[in-house]
């Protein structure tokens, strides 16, 4: 089925082992229609070489990385890699990077980003104009790069920023094509988010468009949303700056009260549970916050009942999604107001989140 361009994207959330352990992710996305393939970070099968593969078994459907990590490849590699995908596929993809660590950071490049934003933004910068046709002459701190590519005709590729917190949305506002989020529920984006990307973006044609991963656990017998919500996200509540963009959000994180912290990521839509179609509808929140691509990220099923399970929940979603009519540019519009207007209330008497 031709992808839907207001259809949900399937997100593999997982190191796979074997490139076969995406197939089924692929082929559900190539049979519903989904926006995309997206793929993280792996230091298993890694993720070009899985998705290349993938494309060479007969899935040549667009994909995206959510997040490849800077300090794993120099920019002028990095985007040969983004366009060799869509050169492999003939289908448009992202290119989504991120920093990592600064223990990571350090153990590849001696000592950790001293301004993470700058060394995004240079990144962005240099791997833009290569895809470009442009020649980069650049000698920063973080990277030198002299040199073009040989030129070819390929499908679109955009280059992402992986977006947590205000700094780094003004980032990508300023340097990416996308910003890619993750567990960053509507009102966070709305009345956070999406206003620092439009300041980063004064003076460019318009912000980067917006996409999330959301983690969906649908209803089944025998499956516990609250179990399952922790199950998904545990291994990100336990690093400091997801906890602490939750905790903006106004989402409270406490390793001392799992019930309760599982209760406010269902409450908040960090975690959607319900029939495809009520997540469907409740996806519905992120769009009218600005979200342009929503990942469908189903980590709880994936972990507990396997890759085949969990590619079908997708693919039954995307169905749902595809009967659901998307909000205008205009409701979205006014719903970030709404969204924006209701953080800013609280303020007034005091900040509420530290």
């Amino acid at each position: 089925m031709t992808p839907a361009p207001d259809a949900p994207a399937v997100l593999y959330p997982l190191q796979p082992d074997h490139p076969e352990l995406v197939a089924p992710f692929a082929a559900a996305a190539q049979r519903s229609g989904a926006r995309r393939l997206w793929l993280c970070q792996s230091f298993r099968a890694e993720p070009h070489q899985t998705l290349a593969y993938l494309a060479g078994r007969g899935h040549a459907v667009p994909v995206g990385t959510a997040v490849t990590l800077l300090p794993l490849r120099h920019p002028y590699e990095a985007a040969v890699q983004a366009r060799s995908l869509s050169l492999l596929t003939g289908a448009p993809s992202v290119a989504g990077f991120g920093i990592g660590s600064p223990g990571f950071v350090t153990g590849l490049a001696g000592q950790p980003y001293a301004s993470p934003r700058r060394a995004v933004h240079g990144y962005l910068t240099s791997v833009r104009t290569l895809l470009d046709g442009g020649t980069v002459a650049h000698d920063g701190p973080y990277h030198r790069l002299h040199g073009a590519l040989a030129q070819l005709p390929h499908a679109q590729v955009e280059v992402g920023a992986g977006v947590l917190r205000p700094g780094m949305a003004r980032t990508a506002g300023e340097a990416a094509d996308v910003a890619i989020t993750w567990m960053t529920p509507p009102g966070y984006l709305a009345g956070t988010l999406a206003p620092a990307m439009a300041e980063g973006a004064r003076g460019r044609p318009a912000p980067p468009r917006i996409a999330t991963a959301v983690h969906v656990v649908p209803a089944a017998p025998g499956r516990d949303p609250r179990r399952l919500a922790l199950t998904a996200t545990r291994e990100h509540l336990a690093a400091p700056h997801y906890a602490d963009t939750l905790r903006r959000a106004g989402i409270p994180v406490d390793p001392h009260d799992p019930d309760g912290t599982a209760r406010a990521l269902l409450d908040s839509g960090v975690v959607l549970t319900g029939t495809p179609e009520e997540i469907a509808e409740a996806l519905g929140e992120y769009h009218r916050a600005g979200v342009d691509e929503v990942l469908l990220n189903p980590t709880a099923v994936l972990l507990t009942e396997g890759v085949h399970a969990a590619a079908e929940e997708v693919e039954r979603i995307v169905a749902a999604c595809r009967a659901v009519r998307r909000p205008t540019a205009q409701q979205q519009a006014a719903a970030r107001r709404q969204h924006a207007a209701a953080e800013a209330a609280p303020a007034a008497s005091g900040p509420l989140l530290g």
